[in-house]
């Protein structure tokens, strides 16, 4: 028997990707057709933004405890968030919790400890990239991060990712980086592997497979 997996959504697009990760990779492992049972809950984006935008991460919090609840109620075993940014709100929300969580930073980071990468360039949303949520769990593994400059950053945030996101890539990678995170959900949809000028980590799909071993694993 497979842990029930509770998806705390916040973007559609992350929610959508996590859950094709978990259920399409499932059955390498568990059978043809097959995969652990998934619930999943999300308030609108909207209502996640108001308080982004004023920096209240104990509202972010409210909603995501709101939607762990609810999952929890109906037999979610552990809890994801395939949403970088509003990950700043993290702490608060494990400290009330009624069931556990995977954490995406640090699937990420046991994803390049594991491949030898010991300097990341962090992209995603202007929240993410200046926020703590990647520098304060790579270091916990040993693992510097990088981030783009203030231009960068800010085109990253405001302008289409296809056109921008590779040359920032190469600017990082020329200050050392060995490999990238797609820090944000919209990136690994538009960014091809094998044009990026360095090795990524899809934060989303990592975190659905590590929901997929948790859910697998015994205890």
């Amino acid at each position: 028997m497979s842990k029930q997996v509770g998806i705390v959504s916040c973007s559609a697009e992350g929610a959508a990707l996590c859950y094709r990760t978990l259920c399409a990779e499932a059955s390498a492992q568990m059978g043809e057709h097959m995969h652990p049972e998934v619930s999943m809950h999300t308030y609108p984006l909207g209502e996640y933004m108001v308080h982004i935008r004023s920096g209240n991460w104990q509202g972010v919090a409210g909603l995501m405890l709101s939607s762990v609840r609810k999952l929890s109620d109906i037999g979610a075993k552990f809890a994801i968030c395939p949403d970088n940014t509003i990950h700043q709100a993290f702490d608060l929300v494990v400290a009330e919790s009624p069931i556990p969580w995977l954490h995406i930073a640090e699937a990420v980071a046991d994803e390049a400890k594991n491949n030898g990468f010991k300097n990341l360039a962090i992209t995603g949303t202007k929240y993410l990239m200046t926020g703590p949520v990647y520098p304060d769990v790579l270091k916990k593994f040993g693992v510097s991060c990088q981030i783009p400059d203030e231009d960068d950053r800010i085109k990253i945030d405001t302008i289409i990712f296809r056109e921008l996101v590779n040359g920032v890539i190469q600017k990082l990678k020329d200050r050392g980086c060995d490999a990238v995170v797609l820090g944000c959900t919209e990136i690994p949809l538009l960014v091809d592997p094998i044009d990026c000028p360095l090795p990524t980590l899809d934060s989303t799909r990592l975190l659905a497979r590590a929901a997929l071993k948790e859910a697998l694993r015994e205890g």
